[in-house]
């Protein structure tokens, strides 16, 4: 029955537990449980504090409130024998059925100590009692003993299809119920960021490549019609060494040459008889 009870109690809402005179929240340290005030961040895990019975549990270590020594206190493993179990009575905090004093804040953290003044009273950041905070809890807690044989009912069934006892699915559901995503949420963004550069980076190199073959093309067809035209020309050059207006200024030359006279067209342009008839006078 316990493991039902600890589920409900992972259900309450965490608060942060702030000290009425220096106004800064008590907050828990990941590496060696030492406790510390520290300016209050409600988006800091390790600020977040809620009543689990009598035990106040951190949300971000997932340990809870414990005196270890004549006044000393810091954060123990919940199912560890240190002694975890607190009386809240008018904002103040006291191990229950003891007589070491209250939970004050002093240069290095929290301790205990008999003063009762405003170090020694704690609060939520809406200036709430953290005795408000475990009442809510224990209606909370009422309400859910109502429920009790219902679920009881339920988690037998879910047991008996999974094929699993009713204390490891207890610990199960209440691990996945206070699972933080703000992980996953984080890495689903960063991965999105990454695929979103990566896209881009894509994108340039494809614009670049099909600019570049482009250019390739009409480099390459602006050489096929150069030499095109080039090889035209050049087929145009012996028709145009015997053009009409050559053969018509070779015409007249022609003309001038009597009838039956061999006559020879040099390379430069000059034309000969071959033999040269003397004038009849002279015979």
């Amino acid at each position: 029955r316990s493991h039902s009870y600890a589920g409900f109690f992972s259900d309450t809402e965490a608060f942060l537990m702030k000290n009425a005179k220096v106004k800064q929240c008590l907050q828990a340290s990941p590496m060696n449980g030492s406790l510390r005030l520290e300016d209050c961040n409600p988006e800091s895990d390790f600020q977040d504090w809620s009543w689990q019975g009598d035990s106040l549990m951190n949300h971000g270590t997932q340990s809870c409130l414990s005196v270890v020594g004549a006044d000393r206190v810091q954060t123990s493993l919940c199912s560890s024998t240190a002694y975890m179990s607190w009386d809240c009575s008018n904002s103040l905090l006291s191990p229950l059925r003891s007589s070491q004093g209250f939970l004050v804040a002093n240069r290095k953290g929290v301790a205990l100590s008999n003063v009762r003044g405003l170090k020694a009273q704690w609060q939520d950041v809406a200036d709430r009692s953290v005795c408000e905070e475990k009442a809510d809890q224990d209606r909370y807690f009422t309400a859910a003993l109502a429920s009790t044989h219902m679920y009881d009912h339920t988690a037998g069934n879910m047991t008996l299809a999974l094929g699993i006892d009713q204390a490891e699915l207890e610990q199960l559901l209440w691990f996945f119920r206070r699972e933080d995503p703000s992980t996953w949420n984080y890495s689903v963004l960063a991965l999105s960021f990454v695929a979103m550069i990566l896209g881009l980076l894509l994108l340039s190199v494809n614009i670049v490549r099909n600019r570049k073959r482009k250019i390739h093309v009409y480099r390459k067809a602006e050489q096929t019609t150069h030499q095109a035209e080039l090889d035209a020309k050049q087929a145009l050059m012996p028709v145009q060494e015997y053009s009409p207006a050559e053969l018509r200024k070779q015409e007249p030359a022609l003309q001038e040459q009597r009838s039956g006279e061999v006559v020879v067209q040099w390379k430069d342009g000059t034309v000969t008889s071959l033999y040269t008839e003397r004038s009849e006078d002279a015979i």
